[in-house]
């Protein structure tokens, strides 16, 4: 493909005179059969690449840390899509026109996200203190022996309310049947709003617009209180004495950083072909591309905020968790985390023309997705003993390569399968003639 006309932009140029015709097909390109392949090959290699961890207990335990490590990540991609679903019918605008269907499909793929979750439940003994030992009796014999503290005694028996095996699953099965509700409502619509027999009218346009605006404005309050008990139970409670209220929050704008990452890298890889090749303008990737810059600029500031804070204090209480996660070689690791999660997509996405141009936005969508995985890794392995404060190279450590690429690599095999499944274009959209008019701006 070439790529010398788009610092002015695929379409427009100045011997534009008229609105472009939409393409005869409006179905996915079928080069989505070959991309699905390679990601199922992906997946079966780095699956047969982890086996060979499983042979000692320390590497089994990496794989189970590295399977949840995983997990969040496509949880965040199918979740984090919701709420950017509902989040565009509330707000408006042609941008969201665009990336509808490529987040229709990432919700579809919950059930897929639900189904990875029973091996965590199954497995759960090996992973959180508080499953380990479900009742205070367990939990107090275990202080007795010397194999927890005393600080984690007490908090465990504290939240034991909310974090024990039974409230675990129906916790979860909750938060999974509150989104599968919002989930079949919301691609039920899309398709209904389509083939609406007034499609094209005023009327039309108003009526859906309401129905979509009454669902996600209550929908979004909701998922963010689902996504927050589902972020403490999965995450936090990975070290049961760590306490922070904003963590709800942080998961939500990192899902939506991962999302927006996601989402313009298929709408790129897309734009190769017919019909987004018709339909992405510089202009609307310029406005996904500070719309990305926005949520890196909100993520910085939420985590931030969160130490600044907790180092002001300086309480015994809160500093563990961050100790953890900058001593014993964890330094390397966080300040990696800093430079690849913040420092550089912040630093790219200040650049303008980087943000119109289609072969730099693919490979800065691609490292935004890579820092969300070194986040996850940051977030989560250092909760365990013999790796807070002390990070070792080895003994089933690479697990954590292998097993998020498995993972990652099947979920995008389904997210594919999903995008074939729709047209890629919502046709019954004010929006759609607006994204047809040449580009003026350059």
């Amino acid at each position: 493909m070439s790529f010398a006309h788009e610092q002015h932009g695929e379409h427009g140029t100045h011997a534009d005179h008229g609105p472009r015709a939409l393409p005869p097909s409006l179905a996915a390109p079928v080069v989505l059969l070959a991309w699905r392949r390679r990601a199922l090959l992906v997946a079966v290699v780095f699956a047969l690449l982890t086996l060979f961890f499983a042979f000692t207990g320390e590497g089994r335990d990496h794989i189970l840390r590295a399977y949840l490590m995983g997990y969040m990540t496509c949880f965040n991609f199918a979740g984090g899509a919701l709420v950017m679903l509902m989040l565009q019918y509330v707000t408006g605008g042609k941008w969201g026109l665009l990336l509808r269907r490529p987040l229709e499909a990432m919700t579809r793929t919950l059930p897929l996200v639900a189904l990875m979750f029973v091996p965590i439940l199954l497995f759960m003994k090996h992973l959180y203190q508080w499953a380990l030992y479900p009742t205070e009796e367990t939990t107090n014999n275990a202080y007795l022996h010397h194999l927890i503290t005393h600080e984690q005694a007490l908090t465990a028996n504290f939240k034991r309310p909310m974090l024990n095996p039974h409230a675990m699953i129906v916790e979860s099965c909750i938060i999974f049947a509150v989104l599968f509700l919002f989930m079949f409502l919301l691609n039920k619509w899309s398709l209904d709003r389509d083939a609406d027999p007034l499609r094209g009218t005023q009327a039309s346009y108003e009526r859906w617009r309401t129905r979509f605006e009454n669902l996600s404005g209550p929908g979004i309050l909701i998922y963010v209180v689902a996504l927050t008990a589902g972020a403490i139970v999965w995450i936090q409670s990975l070290d049961v004495t760590w306490y922070s209220s904003i963590w709800g929050l942080q998961f939500l704008v990192a899902q939506g950083y991962a999302v927006l990452a996601l989402g313009i890298l298929s709408l790129v890889l897309l734009s190769r072909y017919e019909p987004m090749k018709t339909l992405l303008r510089t202009t609307e990737q310029h406005d996904l591309g500070k719309f990305a810059f926005a949520f890196v600029m909100l993520n910085i500031y939420l985590c931030f905020a969160e130490f600044l804070i907790i180092w002001s204090g300086n309480l015994p209480d809160e500093i563990p968790w961050y100790l953890n996660r900058i001593h014993g070689g964890w330094w390397t690791i966080c300040t990696l985390d800093f430079v690849c999660h913040w420092l550089i997509p912040f630093c790219l996405l200040l650049s303008r023309d980087l943000k119109r141009n289609k072969r730099k936005m693919i490979w800065i969508t691609c490292f935004m997705i890579f820092a969300r995985l070194v986040d996850m890794f940051w977030l989560i392995e250092p909760n365990f003993a013999g790796s807070a404060g002390n990070l070792h190279i080895g003994g089933g450590m690479l697990a954590y390569i292998t097993v998020p690429i498995a993972l990652l690599a099947l979920w995008s095999a389904f997210y594919i399968t999903q995008l074939m499944r729709r047209p890629l274009v919502s046709t019954n959209d004010p929006h759609l003639e607006e994204l047809l008019e040449p580009e003026h701006a350059y």
